[in-house]
């Protein structure tokens, strides 16, 4: 690939140098040119980070998993307004809490069914608002959501959710936090996508990615595992969070749709110019631009954005977009174990840089915004 040699890279050099994190791979494209700066060792001790390491990407499987959704809506497999009562009938006539604190018996019908646009939306009904975690004392949701094996709050573990059907099952056992297509509610809508999806494919999710994903982009190193030899340790702070042997090193009983992919800083780049140039092979022009633009009313929006969704923050589907400011129309996304992806259709630029320290707060995303302004200074 042709590098970055007639732009200035030395203030994205300068910025990845300085990083003060165990190992940084970042990457910047602009068009067929890239450059690729690194720093730092794999797992503190061990051997330096390379171009082709691999990082637990987190919830940039997000925008991935709704780009393989997008391929069976264009096969017939799936309708964007269809209820999914049909492929998952474990959602079918759901309750609703009659307020985001009342205990979960205390319920109303839901106004009408969960649409597999809800779920590309991230408004189905299911999942995280800031006030999930923050309520003192906690929601009677939140306690249930956090003490069964769903995983839908919290970092990733592939090792806690079961396999698909008994996964829905359980969620199913919940109400609603909102009526369908009400509330912008984080996460959980992916993981169910990821059931979705499989279901309508007829195979397992990492099978449906690789064919109809991976492969015809050529990211061969996207996988629900990752090789352990070159596998980033992920830390918390300063403490090993989990190992490269660790649990990303064996296949998961339930392959997370939201947050379960490794992947390196090509791959993604390889990803991001599919969906600059219309969707390429894979996808159609239509879903790539219903994708990668704002698809929030603003009551879906501000029930519960604040603390997820910045002011010029909205959704697509499966992928934030920047809405106002100096970078509308750009989009992307970020990785809770310390990944970010940004694609700027107006520039044609592309950002991606991958570490494995967790966000545990907004100072641990500094260095991720710092690479960001540097590539567009370049």
């Amino acid at each position: 690939m042709p590098a970055l040699n007639d732009v200035a890279t030395g203030p994205f050099d300068e910025v990845v140098a300085a990083a003060d994190v165990p190992g940084v791979v970042a990457l910047m494209a602009r068009g067929d040119r890239v450059h690729v700066a690194t720093r730092g060792v794999l797992t503190l001790g061990g051997p330096p980070v390379r171009r082709d390491s691999l990082y637990r990407i987190a919830s940039l499987t997000k925008p991935i998993v709704a780009a393989a959704v997008g391929t069976l809506l264009a096969d017939g497999a799936l309708e964007l307004d269809e209820p999914v009562d049909r492929l998952l009938p474990e959602l079918a006539d759901r309750r609703v809490l009659r307020a985001p604190d009342a205990a979960l018996g205390d319920t109303v019908p839901a106004a009408r069914p969960i649409l597999v646009r809800d779920l590309l939306t991230y408004t189905c009904g299911y999942g995280q608002s800031m006030e999930l975690f923050m309520a003192d004392p906690p929601w009677p949701i939140a306690t249930a959501m956090a003490s069964g094996r769903l995983n839908t709050m919290g970092p990733p573990e592939p090792d806690v959710a079961p396999e698909p059907d008994a996964w829905l099952a359980e969620l199913a056992e919940l109400p609603l936090l909102a009526q369908p297509g009400a509330w912008w509610l984080y996460n959980t809508s992916g993981q169910i996508l990821g059931v979705l999806a499989a279901r309508a494919a007829g195979e397992p999710l990492p099978d449906l990615l690789r064919r109809r994903v991976f492969e015809p982009l050529g990211m061969a190193d996207t996988a629900f595992t990752g090789d352990p030899a070159r596998l980033a340790t992920a830390y918390e702070g300063e403490k090993v969070w989990d190992a490269p042997g660790g649990r990303w090193s064996t296949p998961p009983r339930f392959p997370d749709g939201a947050a379960g992919l490794v992947s390196t800083v090509d791959d993604l780049l390889a990803f991001a110019r599919m969906l600059l140039r219309g969707g390429g092979d894979v996808l159609r022009p239509d879903f790539v631009a219903a994708m990668t633009s704002d698809q929030l009313s603003a009551d879906q929006r501000a029930h519960s954005g604040a603390g997820f969704l910045d002011d010029d923050l909205s959704w697509g589907f499966g992928v934030s977009v920047t809405t106002r400011g100096p970078r509308a129309g750009s989009f992307g996304w970020a990785g809770g174990l310390g990944t970010s992806w940004h694609v700027d259709p107006v520039r044609d630029l592309v950002v991606v840089t991958l570490t494995q320290r967790s966000f545990a707060s907004p100072d641990d995303f500094a260095l991720h915004t710092a690479i960001c302004d540097a590539a567009y200074a370049g």
